[in-house]
């Protein structure tokens, strides 16, 4: 017999579901689920499928079957209240007989909000637990912002080069950071490099396990810039949609992204000073190496900054280990 749960650990749950749907639910939330029996035992765990496919509610509730009738559905986002291409989540958790619905994140959609009233309505006992777990970070964004959020990824020496006066840049950081880069990427919808980073490097741009093998998600690679790249570069080859945008613009590249909520910039140094120079950075991953070169191509390049008054500061989120390397999360 599972022993009981209390909803702060159902929640940690429903979380770890959320984030493995990163990536796959989009243009929908990755939302996870977790369905407590009236004892609260774990019986029923779900996330949101592709587009089209169920929702984490749906999910969690076909795995509890008769055990969800008098329990509780603890939820990373409200349930929503519509019909799109499935049908409301309040409705499934109504016929299934549930007692008690606990959510995290209010939805702000406002043509999916509303489950909360409707669950109330409809005699179940609801709870809005009122954070916004991480997973759920970029579809936030979006809903708030009209755009997706941007990420600039970089991966540099301590002196802030990304590559030495030759070049050279593979391989700057250690194993298990580029181990963390390619499981990133397999939760990512879109990544988004200049030409001159597939003219000089000619990445694949791939999300890989270690051993070599693709992840079974893959974001769209996007390359900007006017110069054309043969259709035999790696970019193109592989697993995965590649498109290149015939432009200089950051704006285009959002605009290619079509409905994602999570994109990532990889490069070079002048893109991502465009994307900083057009206020459309949410986000900077920084991943540093114990190396010094002295010499090299910066990070980035900015237009327009000419004194320290007119540096680009951001907030410090978060500081990593990993392996030899030090990760930092900045953001707005």
């Amino acid at each position: 017999m599972t022993a009981p749960v209390d909803i702060d650990a159902a929640l940690a749950l429903a979380v770890a579901e959320s984030a493995a749907a990163r990536g796959v639910s989009t243009p929908n939330p990755p939302v996870g689920a977790v369905i407590l029996d009236a004892d609260g035992a774990v019986v029923g765990r779900g996330r949101t499928a592709p587009a089209g496919g169920p929702h984490a509610e749906v999910v969690a509730l076909a795995e509890a079957g008769a055990a969800a009738r008098g329990g509780t559905a603890v939820v990373t986002l409200e349930p929503c209240d519509h019909t799109g291409r499935t049908g409301p989540c309040t409705q499934a958790l109504l016929a299934a007989g549930v007692a008690h619905v606990a959510y995290a994140a209010a939805d702000p959609n406002p043509v999916a909000a509303g489950g909360a009233r409707t669950l109330r309505d409809g005699g179940v006992d609801v709870a809005h637990l009122a954070v916004e777990p991480w997973p759920l970070t970029e579809w936030l964004f979006r809903q708030r912002h009209g755009r997706p959020m941007v990420t600039v990824k970089l991966a540099a020496t301590v002196d802030g080069r990304i590559a030495a006066p030759d070049g050279t840049s593979q391989w700057i950081t250690g194993p298990a950071a580029r181990e963390r880069v390619h499981a990133e990427r397999a939760q990512l919808d879109a990544i988004v490099v200049g030409t001159g980073t597939v003219a000089a490097d000619d990445p694949a741009l791939t999300a890989r396990r270690p051993d070599g093998t693709p992840y079974p998600h893959q974001p769209r690679r996007i390359i900007v810039g006017e110069r054309e790249i043969p259709q035999e570069a790696q970019v193109f080859a592989g697993p995965g949609a590649a498109q290149q945008v015939f432009s200089r613009r950051p704006e285009d590249a959002i605009a290619a992204a079509g409905d994602a909520v999570n994109v990532q910039v990889e490069g070079g140094s002048r893109l991502i000073g465009a994307f900083f120079a057009a206020g459309l950075v949410d986000r900077v991953q920084a991943y540093i190496a114990p190396v010094l070169l002295g010499a090299g191509l910066p990070a980035l390049t900015v237009p327009g900054v000419g004194t320290l008054t007119d540096a680009l500061r951001m907030r410090l989120d978060t500081v990593e280990r990993i392996g030899d390397d030090v990760l930092l999360t900045l953001v707005r």
